[in-house]
């Protein structure tokens, strides 16, 4: 059974964790979203990054001070919504893991793991012509016998942090004509001939994180490079092995929707506090009015956006596989995100359409996360097949 009371060090973690967002994020947050791409090395991005070694090491020697604690240990996810209860863009740009480093995680072998240790990696999937259908990838890894390394060719679009990254783990076909199975993920490292950041995005929300193109010409990684086995097993048995790496991404995408939406709703609550509403929970639907409703309505889905992904999480810390539950957390809490934030604008009114606030922003920051590692859509195509015990041949 999971037990989602929060321990003693628990509650440490997210007073420190929200200490932080507070004294390093939202400072400075309208300065990041207003100069994308213009705040290369400045002097706020390392105090966010010293921030967050500093709650690291604390988490730390709390969990050495206070001992074993009951229930599962919550810290990180605990860690990352008040992380991006502060700012999104900040928390993932400032970040010092990529989404790339979850693929590792995911399905490197103890040798890569060690030889990438502390490198920032970025995830490279989306092409062109391949969106939410990632089997539809067209990009290519061809073994040269010779030389004994991958020679990589095709073109990434909207990579999460390709400026800054030092790696990024490429999904590419060994195979096409075997269609999925044949689809594995390589670590190309910046610097690389024949890889090439080609553009970098300007964007509707998280804009101090950067996100950008890739083309890969030719590009020849070493053979240890691939990330799990060469061999093109059955019919998906390659690609699910590289799907895997959303089982990690997407409870953390589902409490970071959650820490964004939750920013939005205590400030739209607090200031209509300041205008004489109250918000009682022991009245009738009845007996509410529609702001009362409204508010209270946003309070419950993002309570249920983050127990869900709270359970995607331990499971996943359990080592048990949470596929579904992974998907279930990211299809509620990106949708509940974008609907709180955007009834948050509503309520109101001009101060949240202004930027005299930064109401507008989290609504702008909070779309992401109903896009990014699989569309709300998709996600709820994986939850009807995997329930209903359907492929994608029945299921489409």
């Amino acid at each position: 059974m999971i037990d989602f009371s929060l321990s003693k060090k628990d509650r440490l973690v997210k007073k420190m964790a929200n200490d932080a967002a507070v004294k390093y994020w939202r400072p400075i947050a309208r300065f990041y979203d207003t100069h994308e791409h213009e705040h290369d090395d400045i002097e706020e991005k390392q105090q966010i990054q010293t921030a967050q070694a500093e709650v690291g090491l604390k988490t730390m020697a709390l969990a050495g001070e206070l001992g074993p604690q009951p229930g599962t240990d919550l810290a990180g996810v605990l860690t990352t919504e008040e992380y991006y209860w502060g700012d999104a863009g900040l928390s993932l740009g400032a970040s010092n893991v990529g989404l790339g480093n979850a693929a590792v995680m995911a399905v490197a072998t103890p040798e890569q793991a060690t030889r990438f240790a502390g490198q920032y990696m970025a995830m490279a999937i989306t092409e062109p012509g391949a969106g939410s259908d990632s089997a539809a990838i067209q990009a290519t890894a061809k073994l040269d016998e010779k030389t004994n390394e991958w020679v990589l060719n095709g073109e990434k679009i909207f990579v999460t942090g390709a400026d800054r990254c030092q790696a990024v783990v490429v999904w590419a076909s060994l195979d096409k004509t075997q269609g999925r199975a044949a689809i594995k993920s390589f670590i190309v490292e910046k610097g690389t001939v024949g890889f090439e950041l080609t553009k970098l995005e300007d964007k509707l929300g998280i804009r101090s994180s950067d996100t950008g193109s890739f083309s890969l010409d030719d590009c020849r990684i070493p053979y240890d490079n691939i990330l799990g086995s060469p061999e093109i097993k059955k019919k998906t048995g390659g690609f699910k092995g590289v799907m895997k790496t959303f089982d990690w991404t997407r409870p953390v995408i589902a409490i970071q929707a959650v820490g964004i939406a939750r920013a939005a709703m205590e400030f739209t609550k607090q200031k209509l506090e300041e205008e004489g509403y109250t918000f009682p929970y022991d009245r009738p639907i009845n007996q509410l009015s529609v702001v009362q409703k409204a508010v209270l309505d946003m309070e419950a889905n993002l309570e249920i956006a983050r127990l869900l992904s709270w359970r995607a999480s331990a499971l996943m810390n359990a080592g048990l596989r949470n596929s579904l539950e992974a998907s279930m957390a990211k299809a509620k809490s990106g949708r509940s995100a974008t609907l709180v934030t955007q009834k948050c604008v509503e309520l109101l009114g001009p101060l949240g359409y202004s930027q005299q606030f930064l109401v507008e922003k989290w609504m702008r920051d909070s779309k992401i996360t109903d896009l990014f590692e699989g569309t709300g859509q998709i996600q709820m195509l994986i939850i009807a097949r995997t329930i209903l015990g359907f492929g994608r041949d029945q299921l489409k």
